[in-house]
């Protein structure tokens, strides 16, 4: 690893973990936090997109039955990670524009039973 890899992998995770821990006040995100979270989440949601499958297999098999679950969750579980990663490039590149997220759940691991959906894109901060 050259010293110019290793630093940027320094910086990205420092900016990943002062973006990851909780705000000790409960005001609106600054430019700053803003900006890391768009980093941070595009980031994740695109590295972390292919656990999308057994997350749509689990939902689904737990609605219906096994079989229905793993062909039905598998291919809606394709296409949410289409979408995270969508969404994660998306972050990535407008990262400089203050938006709200676009994908609920933020992190695909932050409630694992919750089913993905995706509102507005570039509704502004408040």
């Amino acid at each position: 690893m050259n010293r110019n890899t290793r630093a940027l992998t320094t910086v990205l995770f420092a900016a990943f973990l002062m973006t990851s821990l909780p705000s000790l006040a409960e005001e609106a995100e600054t430019y700053g936090e803003t900006f890391g979270r768009k980093l941070t989440t595009g980031l994740a949601n695109i590295t972390t997109s292919s656990l999308e499958i057994p997350k749509n297999i689990i939902l689904i098999n737990n609605q219906s039955n096994v079989i229905y679950g793993f062909i039905g969750g598998t291919f809606k579980g394709l296409l949410n990670m289409g979408g995270r990663i969508g969404v994660g490039v998306l972050d990535l590149v407008s990262s400089p524009i203050p938006t709200q997220p676009i994908v609920y759940p933020l992190y695909v691991w932050d409630n694992f039973n919750a089913e993905t959906t995706y509102g507005k894109a570039f509704r502004p901060s408040n």
